[in-house]
């Protein structure tokens, strides 16, 4: 008998989630963050979802989030035409920088001095965190609304994917194209990992990667439905996604084969991550909530409690499973 998955429910926000990070490991564990077009992006312990504390500030929804590597920082993107860093331990908004439209995407680079955005106003915009009062570096290329970019290559270089099924690479110093990847119809998610080595991009229902410094295509795969998002294990062991029909997918990144999928969601995924240690994969949705999946089911770990093969027949099995309180932020 398979054991069953048990998911971890995150609720507080009252809005479809529509992105979420993960922070690199830490002496204080890993953590995570929401983007929510509640306006309000949430920070929580990453192996448990307990919730940690909400940002406020923002006058719209929150279409980004992300962490810098050892969470002391947070930054948002956002309707209000503005990008936020935050301190991620405090809470406190430490600059709101203002766009002329609405910001899509944030990115840390490695030392966390520099901010990338993108957003509807077709531009990547670098700040330099050091100088607030500094204009941006501006790159313009792109024919429609940006909805990610990355630093990529030791911040060497940046990815962006926008409305116009491009997929650009640049160089971060000279500002200049590299390489531009052109699809049938718009790239829904885009994420760099394995020590920046390789790109996953998903649209329509492809979940696709390349070497993320040459653009070179290593495989692709076809999904059941339409995906949103797809996030590959930290040893590439396996490769998640989600989307249209509710589901989460995880399949074999060597074979391709899909090896399970699971329906705990009450509306489309929109975001699915891994967690930096690989243990588990976070998924937020349009029902509001954030999910945490074990990668291996049955192991304890976090929240989660190990279950032995005689327990599993059980009518008490149930009990065996930790599961979260409800979380109201």
């Amino acid at each position: 008998m398979a054991m069953r998955q048990t998911p971890l429910t995150c609720s507080g926000h009252t809005r479809p989630v529509v992105d979420l990070a993960f922070s690199g490991i830490t002496p204080y564990g890993y953590f995570l963050i929401s983007a929510c077009k509640d306006g309000k992006p949430m920070l929580r312990q990453g192996d448990t979802g307990d919730w940690i504390g909400t940002f406020l500030g923002h006058k719209g929804a929150v279409w980004g989030a992300t962490l810098n590597t050892d969470a002391t920082k947070a930054a948002t993107a956002a309707a209000d035409f503005t990008a936020k860093v935050w301190d991620a331990v405090s809470g406190d908004e430490v600059l709101s920088l203002a766009h002329k439209h609405i910001v899509k995407s944030v990115s840390f680079t490695q030392d966390s001095n520099c901010l990338l955005t993108g957003g509807n106003d077709k531009l990547l915009r670098i700040y330099d965190l050091s100088k607030p009062d500094a204009a941006p570096q501006e790159i313009a290329g792109h024919s429609s609304a940006i909805k990610k970019s990355l630093w990529c290559n030791d911040d060497t270089q940046i990815l962006s994917a926008a409305e116009d099924k491009t997929v650009r690479l640049w160089d971060s110093r000279s500002m200049e194209e590299v390489k531009t990847l052109i699809f049938d119809t718009s790239v829904s998610s885009m994420e760099c990992v394995a020590d920046g080595e390789i790109l996953v991009i998903t649209y329509g229902k492809t979940i696709a990667f390349y070497n993320a410094l040459s653009l070179d295509l290593i495989k692709s795969v076809e999904a059941p439905a339409s995906i949103n998002s797809a996030s590959l294990h930290p040893e590439k062991d396996f490769f998640v996604a989600g989307g249209d029909d509710f589901k989460l997918y995880k399949f074999d990144y060597s074979t391709k084969e899909e090896l399970e999928s699971y329906k705990g969601h009450f509306g489309p995924v929109h975001c699915v991550r891994f967690s930096p240690d690989g243990e588990l994969y976070a998924s937020g949705s349009e029902d509001g909530t954030l999910r945490l999946w074990q990668t291996a089911v049955g192991k304890t770990y976090g929240l989660w409690k190990c279950v032995l093969p005689e327990d599993l027949g059980t009518e008490n099995s149930e009990q065996l499973y930790s599961s979260t309180p409800e979380i109201k932020a």
